[in-house]
């Protein structure tokens, strides 16, 4: 077991929040950003429990995105800071991916040496 992981989550998460919905839609792109930001930062460390607290953030804000969304339109330029916003949340992802797939393989790789079974 890793350090980070005998001791709890290396990465506090007192500065991610959940929003409530009288902020602004983008205020649900920015803390989406940041939160997948963390979870970037999280995933370097392999602190999988900080991963999935922001992945569970990260799925409130997209609910709530969701509905905020259906009330408030964006103007000329707040559509051009929500396109470098998801641009920068999917380059997050990306990293994200990066760093779990190989660590997944390796599961699998352990799952398949155990005979396929997990009891």
């Amino acid at each position: 077991m890793e350090a980070n992981q005998r001791q709890g989550s290396a990465l506090p998460s007192a500065g991610l929040r959940v929003l409530d919905m009288s902020e602004s839609l983008l205020d649900f792109y920015k803390a989406i950003e940041s939160t997948s930001a963390e979870m970037v930062r999280a995933a370097r460390m392999a602190d999988w429990d900080a991963v999935a607290r922001c992945e569970s953030i990260c799925a409130v804000l997209i609910e709530r995105l969701k509905f905020k969304a259906s009330d408030e339109l964006l103007d000329a330029n707040g559509r051009a800071e929500k396109s470098h916003i998801m641009r920068r949340i999917l380059i997050n992802d990306a990293e994200i991916r990066n760093i779990v797939e190989p660590w997944l393989a390796q599961c699998d790789a352990q799952v398949g040496q155990a005979g396929g079974y997990l009891h």
